[in-house]
């Protein structure tokens, strides 16, 4: 019988396509079939081999924030260490004025030194007039109220006061340019006076600079203050001016008014009388009503009403004469409480194009309204994601960082609906978001803007965790080569947990599809970075149970993917050590709890969530022949599992015990020297026959499948036999009663421990025990023609029942012998017998039923005809 010991190995696994290597020797089986062609003993092996079974678990669950905010109250950032999720925002927070937008290059120093002001010297040159006090103190406040609103404003980048007037209102700034003048030879003279005369109501400044220009490109120099000119119908005031604020102080407030200037200027001549018309007939009513209406729904409408108009005028995404005019009366529309007027005003002011602050508090306008669940509806039907996202395509995220990180936030809250995901990725907000990120990637360390620009990667993560439901966001991932890109944020992020977990629930998600799990595992570098992480932050349980989960998947589909990971340096140890460090914690919950509140949980703790995925992972592993035989004779892994069985029971922890019997049946699977499994094997045994009496049908499966494998020893053998389970019923009995549960893999399992118990001819005579042969015979006929594996070991252990018996009535009764005879004839009808099976699979049936079920059918069935004559 020593034949039957190879195909001992494969008792307790599920069936599987057979494998062919021609370049093997053949080995002998336990019967020689004069036609059938004989498997090798390499395709016996990679036949169990392959069959190992992978293990699947649950996706680690994210729970639902309550409330929509920047960062989520598991996060790790401290609140005096992030941007606000809640602030205050007024008409009063806006620029009336835009200020030019902030820049971060760094200014070359001007190759002059100022010219101060000193004694003229010579007529030409003009003293500045000494402060004269005005006759009454009512004058005095009315002209340092307009400086200091002036000045208020230019250190503010505003370019006007807070109130805008009209070009026939009394105050005015205006700007005269002198000739430029050339030299003999026409060649433009480089300085340039200008004049500038500054009008306060009735009072004015004329002042006089000489500007230097530059015709090196790229480079401004700004203009260089010669004189001051008192204007001669205003010298008292201009000598007020002067007396209150030093040259340098209206140099760089008037700078930034000329800039304006010149600009409306240069909009007011380039404008045609079609322009204007339609301003004023189109545009300017609609303002009107926006300033005198004061009910909320016409307000509303009116918006509506001026976005086409300046749609239609083709005023949008561009500057105009009177951008400021409007923008303020938009502006002034936000203290009242509406969010869907909100919401209109900010799509109109997104579409002007504005900059800075402005850009910033309109964003943050969105993120405000946007954050009531409630408002997703008017979000839809506004259609603000367009504008949102133009701001992440167009804008400068160097100069706009915190304007974006809350137009993120904005669009983070929307992806979390799910009737607008669709929507969005339709609008082509994967790619935006992935263009956006390599610019972030790009960003160093050591940058002055890697912190702020991290919180703008929580946003950014966060919405493609949501969007990677949709499989056409996962293809658009794919097309982009996204996987390497979020490898690389891994790697420079790694200390910014937040960021950290998001990429991981990324991946988690992602790594549930063949496509995308394939993907990854060809990033090498992935198991580098995951081993990291876990090393780095082993007690963030929602980062570790995501990692966890990620490298199951990896595992469970890749051959490659296993070897990889194995031959990273430390990577088992790190298993090990959160093995172990999760188990402490488990018992420790459970001491703290008592046992009976830890039984009444209807979902399993942090520390058993993370034990049901490191148990998959070893399991998936142990697939690979060298890392498996490698697991298999390492004490630690082996002991921990032990562990598991020890502490806990199916009733308690379900998943974790069906796992954990599972891992040990894989590694039960090689037979080699120092294998801590076949060392430890009959206390495993004992650990089993809990398992194995519950009244859960999997973690029955999982037992007899251990048992299958072990039971190929002579010590576990008479262990079946000898050791009473259940009341007064031996294992083995339990094995007989077992193939009554018509269920599949539990009678394929079982019988295969029956198989191996047949080898020795003492124990064939259990079979006659609790009606077993008329058993086996009627899991033959109902499961044979759908499962030839089955069918096949059912025959063999028929065969060797059978063995060295002259009569069929000496083993089979009557009516058991006619119908196996029946059976036996109809299955080997290769018409009938094929009709049963599934079209997909017929090759493969086909297959395993000529090579597998017919000779061993073939002989049993000439040995009862032979015995009945």
């Amino acid at each position: 019988m020593q034949c039957w010991s190879t195909y001992c190995k494969l008792i307790s696994i599920r069936k599987m396509k057979p494998t062919k290597n021609k370049n093997v020797e053949y080995s002998e089986g336990f019967y020689k079939p004069p036609l059938a062609v004989q498997k090798t003993s390499a395709e016996i092996i990679n036949e169990a081999r392959n069959t190992l079974r992978i293990l699947r678990t649950q996706r680690p669950f994210t729970p639902r924030e309550e409330q929509r905010k920047l960062f989520g109250s598991a996060s790790s950032r401290t609140p005096e260490n992030r941007p606000p999720s809640a602030f205050s925002l007024h008409a009063s927070s806006f620029e009336w004025v835009e200020s030019r937008p902030v820049s971060c290059a760094r200014l070359s120093p001007l190759d002059h030194k100022p010219k101060l002001l000193s004694s003229p010297r010579n007529n030409e040159e003009h003293h500045i007039s000494p402060p004269k006090s005005p006759i009454d103190s009512e004058e005095i406040r009315r002209i340092s109220n307009a400086r200091a609103r002036l000045f208020r404003t230019a250190s503010h980048g505003n370019l006007l006061p807070d109130k805008i007037l009209l070009p026939n209102e009394c105050k005015t700034l205006n700007f005269e340019d002198h000739p430029t003048t050339c030299d003999s030879s026409g060649t433009r003279d480089e300085s340039q006076n200008l004049t500038v005369q500054l009008t306060f109501k009735d009072k004015c400044v004329l002042l006089t600079y000489k500007e230097h220009q530059n015709k090196i490109e790229g480079e401004e120099v700004y203009p260089q203050m010669t004189d001051i000119l008192p204007s001669p119908q205003c010298s008292n005031q201009c000598d007020q001016v002067n007396g209150q604020e030093s040259p340098s102080s209206c140099l760089e407030n008037t700078e930034w008014t000329k800039s304006a200037t010149v600009s409306e200027n240069t909009l007011e001549a380039n404008e045609t009388e079609e322009e204007e018309n339609y301003w004023n007939t189109k545009i300017l009513p609609i303002l009107h009503e926006l300033e005198s209406e004061d009910n909320v729904e016409r307000l509303c409408h009116a918006c509506t009403v001026l976005y086409k108009a300046l749609e239609e005028g083709n005023m949008l995404c561009k500057r105009f004469k009177r951008r400021n005019l409007l923008l303020k009366t938009l502006y002034k529309l936000v203290d009242i409480a509406s969010d869907p007027l909100g919401l209109k005003l900010a799509k109109i002011i997104l579409g002007l194009k504005v900059s800075g602050k402005n850009l910033l508090n309109v964003c943050k306008l969105v993120f405000k309204i946007s954050r009531n669940e409630k408002n997703d509806s008017i979000i839809q039907h506004d259609q603000i994601l367009d504008s949102l996202l133009e701001v992440l395509r167009a804008e400068d995220l160097q100069a706009t960082t915190e304007a974006f990180l809350y137009c993120m936030g904005a669009i983070k809250f929307i992806s979390g609906n799910a009737k607008l995901i669709n929507e969005m990725v339709s609008k082509g907000t994967v790619e935006i978001l992935l263009q956006l990120m390599k610019q972030i990637n790009e960003i160093n360390e050591n940058d002055a803007r890697f912190s702020s620009s991290g919180h703008l990667l929580v946003q950014l993560t966060a919405t493609l965790r949501n969007l990677v439901d949709l499989p056409q966001s996962r293809c658009k991932l794919l097309d982009s080569e996204a996987i390497p890109e979020l490898c690389l944020m891994l790697e420079k992020r790694m200390n910014d947990k937040d960021v950290c977990t998001n990429v991981a629930r990324i991946f988690s998600k992602l790594s549930s599809f063949n496509d995308c799990c394939t993907a990854l595992a060809d990033c090498s570098r992935c198991y580098v970075l995951f081993l990291a992480l876990l090393n780095k932050h082993p007690k963030k349980q929602d980062l570790v149970i995501r990692i966890i989960f990620i490298l199951g998947n990896l595992t469970a589909k890749n051959n490659r993917a296993r070897e990889q990971f194995f031959e990273v340096q430390g990577s088992i140890n790190t298993l090990i050590a959160l093995f172990q460090a999760n188990c402490e914690a488990d018992l420790n919950t459970k001491l703290l709890k008592g046992d009976g509140d830890v039984k009444n949980l209807k979902h399993p703790s942090e520390a058993e969530d993370v034990l049901i995925k490191l148990v998959r992972v070893v399991a998936n592993l142990s697939i690979h022949p060298t890392v498996g035989t490698s697991l298999a004779t390492n004490h630690h892994i082996v002991t921990l599992l032990i562990t598991v069985l020890e502490n806990k029971s199916v009733d308690e922890c379900e998943e974790l015990v069906i796992n954990t019997t599972a891992t040990i049946s894989n590694l039960s699977f090689y037979q080699v020297k120092n294998s801590v499994i076949q060392e430890k094997k009959l206390y495993i045994a004992e650990l089993l026959l809990k398992l194995l009496m519950s009244s859960n049908m999997d973690g029955i499966l999982e037992a007899i499948r251990v048992f299958g494998n072990l039971s190929q020893c002579h010590e576990i053998c008479d262990f079946i036999i000898q050791r009473k389970a259940f009341s007064c019923h031996l294992v083995y009995k339990f094995m007989i009663a077992l193939l009554d549960t018509k269920h599949q893999d539990v009678c394929f399992s079982a019988c295969g421990v029956l198989l191996n118990l047949t080898v020795d001819k003492s124990r064939r005579s259990i079979l006659n025990e609790e009606g077993g042969i008329k058993k086996l015979i009627d899991c033959l006929r109902d499961f044979g023609p759908t499962d030839w594996q089955l069918a096949c070991l059912i025959c063999k252990t028929l065969w060797n029942y059978s063995e060295n018996v002259s009569m069929a009535k000496a083993c089979f009764e009557d009516d058991e012998s006619n119908t196996l005879l029946v059976i036996l004839a109809s299955f080997l009808d290769e018409e009938f017998a094929l009709d049963y099976n599934l079209d997909d699979l017929r090759d493969y049936h086909k297959l395993y039923w000529e090579t597998e079920f017919k000779p061993v059918a073939q002989k049993l069935l000439q040995r009862i005809q032979n015995c009945n004559f």
